[in-house]
């Protein structure tokens, strides 16, 4: 089993920072990549950023310039800060890991419980 805990949400003035924080535990060989996901009610989870084990990035456009996503895959661990906030970031944030187990050689999709980021003033 591999479990996701993120932390770092909360309530933030628009045009302030936040930063997240994921790690990853349990039966890990190896993580391909790790990205955050965020969802607001009645829509779809939609791709925020993600970055892979050789350190390539990629940003929904929404967000671009404005949150930075970074990892340390030796700690199975992955951030997202989060600058420049707007109401429309609001959010239930989600920790994403592509896990390969000691056995079988397979890649699996993991998710984390999600953290509530509020942007409001």
């Amino acid at each position: 089993q591999v479990q996701l805990l993120e932390s770092g949400g909360g309530v933030v003035q628009p045009g302030g920072s936040l930063r997240l924080s994921c790690a990853a535990s349990g039966s890990i060989f190896s993580i391909k990549s790790m990205a955050w996901f965020r969802q607001v009610p009645g829509k779809e989870r939609d791709m925020v950023a993600v970055i892979t084990n050789t350190g390539d990035t990629n940003y929904a456009g929404s967000v671009k310039g404005r949150f930075t996503i970074s990892a340390d895959f030796a700690k199975n661990t992955v951030f997202l800060q989060m600058n420049s906030l707007k109401p429309e970031d609001t959010a239930v944030y989600y920790c994403n890991a592509e896990v390969r187990p000691p056995y079988p050689a397979i890649y699996y999709t993991h998710w984390g419980q999600g953290t509530q980021v509020t942007v409001s003033s």
